[in-house]
């Protein structure tokens, strides 16, 4: 199979089943970086960090990303435009369907039940990236438990979380919480 149809229809499934947005596609992107070389488990966790301050969202960061690195600058173009298809697709028929059906106890249940579904796909997404951060499972046989535990990365993060959930602060920009950690990265040699 041609590495440009392989690179469309992974990305095109990526769009197409990502409902809940651009962190809904952590486990597509997972699942591929587990099958092909185009994206390790790793470099979708730096992904992720550089997307949240960057523009653009993480799926398409990743296809072009991705795509290059399997194919250069068409395999990225293609990636790309076949992560965003689906999405273009489905908002053309939704948007010439949803006056009809939009009363439809049906659909209302069908996205009673796409809200969760898409909850666990990004809370099983986050585990994964965390336990990449957080976790170094292959050093347990040398090290044992406490070579396990990433100490500084992880006090990074709860850092992060009790700064991002303090009222004042809640009123800051994102970028500056990614600065300083960034930032702390660097001191700590993180």
């Amino acid at each position: 199979m041609s590495i440009y149809f392989t690179l469309f229809w992974e990305f095109f499934k990526t769009g197409l089943f990502a409902i809940g947005g651009g962190m809904a596609t952590l486990p597509f992107l997972s699942s591929m970086a587990e099958r092909f070389p185009w994206l390790t488990q790793e470099q979708l966790a730096n992904m992720i960090a550089v997307s949240e301050s960057t523009p653009g969202p993480l799926g398409i960061n990743c296809a072009t990303y991705a795509g290059y690195n399997a194919a250069g600058v068409p395999g990225a173009i293609i990636a790309s435009f076949s992560e965003v298809l689906p999405s273009y697709i489905i908002i053309l028929i939704i948007s010439k369907m949803l006056r009809r059906f939009s009363q439809s106890k049906y659909v209302s249940f069908a996205f009673g039940g796409l809200r969760p579904a898409a909850t666990g796909l990004i809370a099983a997404a986050a585990w994964g990236v965390v336990s990449i951060v957080l976790f170094n499972f292959s050093a347990f046989a040398s090290g044992g438990i406490a070579a396990v535990f990433n100490i500084g990365a992880a006090s990074v993060f709860a850092l992060m979380m009790v700064l991002t959930n303090i009222k004042p602060l809640k009123k800051l920009h994102p970028l500056y919480f990614i600065a300083f950690a960034a930032v702390l990265g660097i001191v700590f040699e993180l």
